[in-house]
């Protein structure tokens, strides 16, 4: 495990503000917050995903990300979907002036690939490109910092038609592509990049027990999709930062990263098969990407357990891959108690997550 002594980047960001403030406050024996009690680099802000957040699915342009295409099935909970969700496409002015109101230092978004390179590659959407030099003006006129989040999830369905998306290698080529007209166009005035929101739980998709590329959940043994979209995704997150190092950071003096899914996991007792299924649980969500791009390699046990179905690094990628970032995103929402019983093999759903 590597998070232990991993030192981190003083970039921090503090979502849902005044509702964690609140827990704060309504927990016993713990007096009022205020600014003064965090440190005076520690940046306040919000973040959101342009498929939660922008609409406007089918405008200017834009064309179905797999997202679009999921959820049109009917497969979510309340058969919503993202065709206007916030709209903030349309309102971003409004949306801007409530966060300058709230005193927000910073605000995170991810960019819809499908909105400015509607067919994965290729030419550029103007009517997109125009959107998010808006989005990004009018946060800095507010003086609210863009941090700016290439891949949440989605990306253009026709992708995903053309050589099924993540699962290619393809597509370290075509993301590396979008990245790349990503920091020309806006890497002047953004400074906080992050390549990929919450990859270690893209996985679980191709094992069929989550959205958006099944809902139907098989046990048995590891199947290898999971293992070969989220290697390319790795290698894509790596090829965005070399580009970026490379070609645009000296210029541009911003930062890159990474922003990883991190429930937390502690054993039920102290026993050394529930201390076992704990250190299993880790690997195979949390270090299976940290230590890759720490290290440049997959945890030990995943290789043990894996063999031959988790693909491998070359040394070449491996060298890249070694402290591939300026800091590290942690989500964090939960922990999670684990037994001998409850830790799951690899490959399959894990109840104990959702």
């Amino acid at each position: 495990m590597v998070m232990r002594g991993l030192r981190m980047s003083s970039y921090c960001f503090f979502f849902l503000t005044n509702f964690f403030l609140l827990l704060l406050n309504i927990s016993a024996g713990v007096s009022a917050l205020s600014r003064l009690d965090f440190p005076p680099d520690f940046v306040f802000g919000a973040g959101v995903s342009a498929y939660q957040h922008e609409g406007a699915a089918a405008e200017d342009g834009r064309k179905p990300s797999i997202w679009d295409t999921f959820v049109h099935q009917g497969k979510t909970f309340d058969k919503g979907t993202g065709d206007i969700a916030a709209d903030q496409y349309h309102k971003y002015k409004e949306d801007v002036k409530l966060m300058h109101k709230m005193g927000l230092e910073a605000f995170r978004f991810s960019i819809s690939w499908s909105r400015l390179i509607p067919d994965g590659h290729g030419a550029v959407n103007p009517k997109g490109l125009n959107y998010y030099n808006n989005l990004i003006n009018e946060l800095i006129s507010y003086g609210i910092e863009p941090h700016v989040t290439l891949s949440h999830f989605d990306y253009p369905q026709a992708l995903q038609d053309e050589y099924k998306g993540f699962e290619n290698r393809k597509f370290i080529e075509d993301f590396t592509a979008y990245a790349d007209v990503c920091f020309k166009e806006y890497g002047d005035r953004v400074k906080t990049w992050i390549t990929f929101n919450e990859p270690n739980i893209v996985g679980y998709g191709f094992t069929g027990c989550s959205s958006p590329f099944g809902v139907n959940c098989s046990v048995g043994a590891p199947v290898p999709e999971p293992y070969k979209a989220t290697h390319n995704i790795i290698l894509s997150h790596v090829a965005a930062v070399h580009l970026y190092r490379t070609k645009y950071q000296e210029k541009q003096k911003g930062q890159i990263g990474i922003t990883l899914l991190t429930f937390w996991f502690e054993p039920v007792t102290n026993s050394v098969l529930d201390i076992a299924a704990t250190e299993k649980e880790i690997a195979f969500s949390i270090d299976w990407f940290m230590e890759a791009i720490v290290y440049g390699r997959y945890p030990a046990i995943m290789r043990q357990r894996l063999g031959s179905t988790l693909p491998h690094f070359t040394e070449n990628e491996t060298n890249m891959l070694t402290g591939s970032f300026d800091f590290i995103g942690l989500n964090h929402y939960q922990i999670v108690k684990v037994d001998q019983h409850s830790a799951t093999p690899s490959g399959k759903y894990r109840s104990n997550y959702f």
